[in-house]
């Protein structure tokens, strides 16, 4: 299983920008996709999760500024952050909740991450 993110870069404050994650390879099942982030010196926090219903979970950070997304059909998970602020510099983990066979037992993966910055 691999996790593809795509979308970071380099934007002003008070811009917006679209992130984007595919999950790919033998995927029985994918339950819960979201994203982290993770600045210099500090803990990896979560931005936003969403689960295969539709049900999501924002951090306070982002509240009313990031809207989460997916595609069950595609496995994709996007991440739509508007008014971004300096302090939303991080490199952005995509994350998945998933299984992979009938059989398995679902676990975690994580993407290798897209660098975010927001600066003038």
């Amino acid at each position: 299983v691999q996790l593809q993110a795509s979308g970071g870069g380099l934007v002003q404050p008070g811009g917006s920008l679209r992130l984007s994650c595919a999950a790919s390879g033998s995927i029985s099942e994918v339950y819960m996709m979201g994203w982290h982030r993770q600045a210099p010196g500090n803990q990896r926090e979560m931005v936003a999760i969403i689960s295969n219903t539709g049900s999501t979970n924002y951090g306070d950070h982002v509240k009313g500024r990031s809207t989460i997304s997916r595609d069950n059909a595609k496995n994709t998970v996007y991440l739509q952050m508007t008014s971004l602020k300096p302090e939303g510099t991080a490199v952005y983990y995509c994350h998945a909740y998933l299984r992979q066979g009938r059989g398995a037992a679902p676990r975690n993966y994580w993407g290798q991450g897209t660098q975010v910055t927001v600066s003038s």
